[in-house]
């Protein structure tokens, strides 16, 4: 580190990440000494709107080891002026405060905040803008005569980016990513990739020191019932750990109780941070820090945009889409479409559509069952519309009712064996007809003898029709036959007698 004329020249420039959002902290050293710090904001100044001919006040308070020095800047112009501009170090408040003197049109403007020591720099921004009596932006007269057509601008490069894009962006999932760049007006994201990545890592490995498991994040929506919710999942390494949570830098006060303004509530390794009835003024970047580390960081927007055209209900049958529409006065990126106080993701049982005009904003529910009837919302900032889905039955033609019939019956004789006399030598044909459901299983029998593996005889049935052939009756023949039915329901038997001639 150089020393020139008490500026200090940086031989290197560290980027670190300040706790408070919008601010960006430069490192001027590779290695800090024992003791020493970097200076960084533990209150930013804060945007001011005012009408011409008042007075204002930026206000800040700065950390860092040695006692940083503050100075003030603006992008427009001088600060030259002491009849314009006066700074001062209030000693009871801690606070370093630029004041502007009789407000004219010309000094609207972005002012920015420097801290400095020999360790380093902290810089951010605070936007002073002139209204006028019904509370309109005063325009510059002289700065509209300048006015020109001008190219688009170039895409953004990292010296460019908001700090707060770079908070955002680490605690957010990949698939946010283009949605929170379009909110900044990064269009083309990609060439933030390696540095997030980097950032990450570094983040990480600081969080790591008092987080073991962080995932699950859901950035901050307004549910249809009105609460502003982000949630996470967390497991920390120290359960005796202070979670704190700021709002635009400054602490935020909670308690468990889901009825309080601000609460934060644990299930399991689950939090869920509430705001009841959300309003704009609640709007602001929201962080969450366990001790001195912050863990997550996410942004509650409320644009300035009513609903033209509301929601409306709707009837459809069931497989078939339902379509909900709404028409914002402002162009709008995105809204939030939720059910049940549930937020709704684009997918496949939800299709969400933006007109090019950024004024349209369309949710089809596809293939609609009777789960899918309800309320469903669109939700802008802090207000919403809300709708009723209602699903009914296809078109069908009723049947009547099939009474199912027993059929089934215990085995039976139609026609019994009957006495038979046969000659010696010759056939012997006997047979019966059956019934019974199941199909009974038939046996035949000689003289109380199985005859059915016996090859001496011919045996069938066949539809019912049970029969018995002797090719060639002989005297071994002679006796009783017997027929036996079974299934399940019971059994039954027929019986008759044969007699052979010419047996001596």
């Amino acid at each position: 580190l150089k020393k020139k004329k008490n500026v200090f020249v940086p031989t290197t420039a560290i980027k670190k990440r300040s706790r408070v959002p919008g601010v960006m902290v430069t490192q001027f050293v590779e290695q800090l000494p024992l003791g020493k710090a970097t200076p960084d904001f533990t209150r930013k100044p804060m945007a001011v709107t005012t009408q011409e001919g008042k007075k204002v006040f930026f206000k800040a308070m700065v950390s860092g080891e040695p006692k940083p020095k503050v100075t003030w800047s603006r992008n427009k112009g001088e600060m030259n002026d002491p009849e314009k501009y006066k700074t001062r170090y209030d000693q009871r408040t801690q606070e370093h405060i630029l004041e502007i003197i009789n407000i004219t049109i010309e000094q609207a403007d972005a002012y920015k905040c420097f801290a400095t020591n020999e360790y380093g720099q902290a810089v951010c921004t605070a936007t002073l803008t002139v209204i006028d009596e019904n509370g309109q932006p005063v325009q510059n007269f002289r700065s509209m005569l300048k006015k020109t057509k001008k190219k688009p601008p170039p895409p953004k490069k990292e010296g460019e980016i908001d700090p707060k894009l770079w908070e955002l962006l680490l605690s957010a999932s990949k698939k946010d990513y283009e949605r929170i760049c379009l909110d900044f007006g990064v269009t083309d994201f990609r060439w933030l990739l390696k540095k997030l990545k980097q950032m990450k890592t570094e983040m990480e490995d600081e969080q790591s020191k008092v987080v073991e498991k962080l995932d699950n994040v859901k950035q901050i929506q307004v549910k249809p019932s009105g609460r502003a919710e982000f949630s996470f999942d967390m497991k920390l390494v120290d359960n005796n750990s202070s979670i704190n949570i700021y709002k635009d830098g400054a602490d935020l006060s909670y308690d468990d109780n889901t009825n309080s303004k601000h609460s934060l509530t644990k299930t399991g390794i689950n939090y869920v941070f509430s705001i009841k009835d959300a309003e704009p003024a609640d709007a602001g970047l929201y962080q969450v820090d366990v001790e001195d580390t912050n863990v997550l960081t996410t942004d509650f927007q409320v644009p300035d945009v009513e609903f033209v055209a509301s929601i409306k209900s709707t009837e459809v049958k069931e497989n078939e889409d339902a379509l909900f529409q709404c028409v914002l006065s402002a162009p709008l990126n995105r809204i939030t479409w939720s059910t049940d106080d549930s937020s709704l993701e684009d997918g496949e049982k939800y299709q969400i559509t933006v007109s090019e005009d950024k004024l349209t904003h369309t949710l089809r529910v596809r293939n609609c069952q009777k789960a899918d009837k309800g309320t469903y919302s669109a939700i802008v900032g802090v207000t919403k519309s809300s709708a009723a889905l209602t699903v009914g039955e296809k078109f069908r033609v009723n049947m009547p009712q099939s009474r199912s019939v027993n059929l089934e019956s215990p085995p039976s004789f139609l026609l019994p064996l009957k006495r038979r006399t046969a000659p010696q030598g010759y056939e012997c044909y006997m047979s019966c007809a059956v019934k019974g459901d199941p199909a009974p299983r038939v046996t035949w029998y000689h003289d109380n003898i199985s005859l059915n593996t016996n090859t001496n005889y011919h045996i069938t049935s066949v539809c019912g029709v049970c029969s018995l052939l002797i090719l060639r009756v002989g005297p071994k023949d002679n006796g009783e036959y017997k027929v036996v039915l079974e299934n399940k329901l019971g059994m039954a038997e027929s019986s008759m007698t044969l007699n052979v001639r010419g047996i001596s």
